[in-house]
């Protein structure tokens, strides 16, 4: 059978030269595409009739070949292994021409219709094909020199013949092919002898008698004689006959000459078998030869030739009489038998490659092996298919045990130095966040204690993953495309298919086949990472799909896009194999519950990676005068955010082509809000907890080791007040900056309802805000607040009682102090923040302040004088960060001071304010500028 390669055009003959002749004419045809090689070319017909064995492959635009017995006008077929059956454009007149005995003729003809043997019984006869009607010109060709290329013939006469038997006989054909190198002086004599020829030919029978009268005359004298002497011999014989008397004679002669040559015609009759003997095995050489030839090809895997040489003598020799060619037919026919059961062995044979599954079903075909070969092949490798895959799963479920069980006892051996640690996996970073870049090792790495080595290989459910995906995705397209060729009657040739019918019924059997390997496929990975998914089937069959051990150390964030990513390539091998509608459906299922699984795997793996952030926090505040300070634990919670985000776009979200977007199921959709929403809301979490609680960390509780760094990191957590500016100023860097950008990113790779996740992550940042606030507000307020009342009253101090005023008293200027102490706090950490502390610790200040004054019953005329100096001094020095209701506050406590009587008390008044605004110039600066947050004063 010739298979058309993909790629490969089908033959095209577009010219045959001669376009007619008798059988046996030596053809050139001439085409494209006409065979790679002699191999190539495996059949060629001219005008129907089978030319093969006389074809002489010369390129793949050429080929000569001698017509076979035919008399009609026909196309010329040339079919090859590459293109299959190929197309013509010209055609061929074949006629038989009558051939006298002495004549030379390529094919066989019945000699005893070639002799009349009516020859010289009452009537003339001629030869058929008469020397000159042969050499029309009476010229002998021994002059030229080579013959005349026939190639360069047909180029100069495509329509003419050198035949003189011909219609399309041309005299300049005939005088290149015969006489090209005669000179002209011959050629005018050949032209007068043709002449004569002619004119001779035209006289007629009379004239030729006329002209021959005397010769006639001298025949019939003799004849007349001839009865005369007849006539004598019967008067001397007595009446008798004298042919009786001839007869005897003759036969006594033949008996002498018989006795005489006896010996001699014995050994000539020897010599006679002998050579018919010779005669007939040079005949039937190729049929005596055929066993050794069959058994020779088959050593050297030339499959094609013997199917060839069995054919060819099987339409010859199958139905022989002869005795001889049947007993050497029947050993031929007995080593095709031993070969026919040698190509369907090896057809059965796996793993092959599906040109060779082809080929052997195609020789199998060919030599009538009885049954459907296609069908056994597709029937044993979907067997093989099921059986790999069972294999594969058995085999890794095994190791996953005895792994499981090593782990146990070096977890049991290791456990007082390794106790609560994390599993560093490949991929991503000590703490769970993805490593952009990082590769994959499956044998450990060098960096990690002997103890703990196997924590480093790659998990055997991973192992499985891909050899599982690589056996479906090697084998499983040759199964199909097998199939498809079969019922598309692809593996065989036109001239066999009535050998081979195809049973189409068997159509939705190969179906059933096919999408059986794709649910084991399937329900093999589903038990492997969706067990969840299988509970709703027996729980029998459900066992038959493998039961994997839980193992407390897998880690499946790392692995699970790696695993996502050999599914996904798998199935979208198969969608290109235009499977039916249901296996197909079974394959993307299994890719999109992969890709949801690894969604939700991956998010809660970086919500966990968010909880143990705590732990990574050092207190140290990177300055920014344009974001604030911040330490390296909203970097940290990016970049988990970030990388999730990128490894869940690549695995999961970049849609591959018949890729269903995972987010157009709404319980998925809202699944993956959740799951974002409680990520970012985890790290407010973390920033609350590490605020209130940051020195109660211990990594003990945290599931670490400590290290010497670590030892240093705890001695250095700074105190309560401190830690609460410190997240205070995370949590303001959150909400103004990464959060945002994180919504961006996420809207970016195309998550669904981001506003509603924001809006959610920018409440829960806020609530914690708020509450880190309020305490970092009441830890600056109280201590400043509650040390006023005393401070005023030191001394036994007693407005009623006061002396002359010399300056501000000491209460004002510790509390200020004080205020000063807290906005170098807040400006060293986030100046961003100073106006909004300071707003509210002055306020408090200032109502306490007027709340004491105010509650004075009586004051002297120093005392009214001293108080209004302190309320004064106490709204100019807050400046730029006085609030109204510390103006209010002031204004009321001034309202109840009584007025100054004089304009020398006035003066008096402003002279103490210019002598405290000039000693605290310095110290009061703070209150006055701050070019981060207002500019300059004016």
């Amino acid at each position: 059978m010739a298979m058309r390669k993909q790629g490969q055009l089908s033959p095209s003959v577009t010219g045959i030269s001669p376009k007619e002749g008798p059988p046996g004419t030596r053809v050139t045809i001439r085409g494209e595409n006409l065979g790679q090689n002699a191999k190539d070319l495996i059949g060629l017909k001219i005008c129907n009739v089978d030319c093969l064995l006389s074809a002489e492959w010369k390129s793949s635009g050429k080929i000569i070949a001698r017509t076979g017995p035919n008399r009609t006008v026909g196309d010329v077929i040339v079919t090859t292994k590459t293109g299959g059956v190929g197309t013509c454009t010209v055609t061929y007149r074949c006629y038989f021409v009558a051939t006298g005995p002495l004549q030379e003729s390529a094919v066989w003809i019945d000699e005893s219709e070639t002799v009349n043997y009516a020859l010289g019984r009452n009537r003339p006869a001629s030869p058929i094909l008469t020397e000159d009607f042969a050499n029309p010109l009476g010229l002998s060709d021994e002059g030229n020199q080579g013959k005349f290329p026939e190639d360069d013939l047909l180029d100069i006469f495509p329509e003419g013949s050198g035949n003189t038997t011909l219609e399309n006989f041309d005299a300049a054909w005939f005088l290149l092919e015969n006489h090209h190198g005669t000179s002209f002086d011959d050629l005018k004599a050949g032209l007068n002898h043709l002449k004569r020829n002619s004119i001779r030919a035209k006289e007629g029978p009379i004239s030729f008698v006329k002209t021959n009268l005397t010769s006639f005359i001298d025949c019939q004298d003799s004849m007349g004689e001839m009865h005369r002497k007849l006539l004598d011999d019967d008067v001397q014989f007595k009446g008798g006959c004298v042919t009786d008397e001839l007869e005897r004679l003759l036969n006594c002669a033949n008996s002498e000459a018989d006795i005489l040559f006896q010996e001699v015609l014995g050994r000539k009759d020897k010599a006679d078998s002998t050579r018919n003997a010779l005669s007939v095995l040079q005949r039937f050489k190729f049929l005596f030869h055929l066993p050794y030839n069959i058994e020779k090809n088959i050593k050297k895997g030339d499959y094609d030739i013997v199917i060839n040489d069995y054919g060819r003598a099987k339409s010859l020799f199958e139905d022989s009489d002869i005795k001889i060619f049947r007993r050497v037919y029947e050993v031929v026919d007995q080593q095709v038998t031993e070969f026919r059961e040698m190509l369907h062995n090896k057809l059965l044979e796996l793993p092959s490659t599906l040109d060779e599954q082809k080929k052997l079903i195609r020789y199998l075909i060919e030599l009538e092996n009885p049954g459907d070969p296609a069908w056994e092949c597709l029937t044993n490798q979907q067997q093989w298919l099921l059986k790999l895959l069972n294999d594969c799963k058995k085999t890794h479920i095994a190791k996953d045990k005895n792994s499981i069980l090593q782990q146990g006892e070096q977890t049991q051996e290791s456990s007082n130095l390794l106790s609560g640690q994390r599993i560093p996996v490949p991929g991503f970073t000590r703490h769970g966040s993805l490593k952009s870049g990082s590769k994959d090792h499956s044998s450990g790495s060098t960096h990690t204690p002997d103890t703990a080595g196997w924590r480093f290989k790659t998990p055997q459910r991973v192992l499985f993953v891909e050899e599982l995906t690589d056996i479906l995705t090697e084998s499983f397209p040759d199964f199909w495309k097998l199939g498809q060729a079969y019922f598309s009657g692809n593996l065989v040739l036109k001239e066999a298919e009535k050998a081979q019918k195809i049973d189409t019924s068997k159509h939705a059997a190969f179906k059933k086949m096919a999408s059986e390997i794709i649910n084991l496929f399937s329900n093999l990975m589903r038990a492997a990472f969706l067990p969840e998914s299988l509970e709703s089937i027996d729980p029998e069959l459900r066992k038959s799909f493998g039961e994997w051990a839980e193992s407390k150390t897998d880690t499946p964030g790392a692995w699970l896009p790696h695993c996502v990513r050999y599914v996904r390539s798998c199935v979208g091998a198969l969608s290109n194999l235009d499977l039916p509608p249901d296996s197909l459906e079974i394959s993307q299922e299994l890719a999109f519950d992969m890709r949801t699984h690894c969604m939700t795997t991956l998010l809660k793996q970086a919500i966990e990676d968010t909880k143990c952030l705590p732990t990574r926090e050092t207190w140290v505040v990177e300055a920014d005068d344009v974001n604030g300070g911040t330490t390296q634990l909203p970097v940290l919670f990016e970049n988990i955010v970030n990388e999730t985000i990128q490894h869940l776009h690549e695995v999961v979200m970049k849609l591959k082509p018949g890729e269903e977007r995972i987010f157009n199921q709404r319980t998925i959709q809202k699944e993956a809000i959740s799951l974002c929403t409680q990520l970012l809301q985890e790290f407010s979490k973390c920033l609350e907890w590490l605020a209130f609680n940051g020195d109660k960390l211990s990594h003990t509780e945290a599931g670490t080791v400590p290290s010497k760094d670590d030892e240093q990191q705890e001695e250095t957590v700074p105190p309560l007040d401190k830690r609460l500016i410190i997240m205070l100023s995370n949590c303001n860097h959150m909400v103004l900056r990464v959060t945002p950008r994180i919504a961006e990113n996420m809207d970016k790779h195309d998550y669904p309802e981001t506003n509603k996740v924001l809006k959610a992550a920018l409440a829960s940042f806020e609530d914690v805000d708020s509450r880190l606030f309020e305490e970092y507000v009441e830890q600056k307020t109280n201590p400043i607040v509650g040390s006023l009342e005393q401070n005023m009253y030191a001394g036994r101090f007693n407005w009623n009682e006061c002396l002359k005023p010399n300056g501000v008293r000491s209460y004002l200027k510790e509390a200020l102090m004080g205020l000063i102490q807290v906005h170098a706090e807040v400006f060293a950490i986030s100046p961003i923040l100073v106006g909004r502390v300071l707003y509210e610790v002055i306020n408090a200040t200032s109502e306490e302040i007027c709340r004491l004054v105010m509650c004075v019953t009586d004051f002297s005329a120093y005392g009214a004088l001293q108080a209004r100096v302190e309320l004064i001094a106490l709204q100019d020095a807050v400046g730029l960060f006085g609030t109204e209701e510390s103006s209010v506050a002031i204004q009321e406590a001034l309202n109840e001071l009584p007025e100054l009587p004089t304009d020398q008390d006035k003066r008096f008044v402003e002279g103490l304010l210019d002598s405290f605004k000039r000693r605290m110039k310095f110290q009061l600066m703070c209150f006055k500028s701050d070019p981060v947050i207002r500019g300059p004063a004016s």
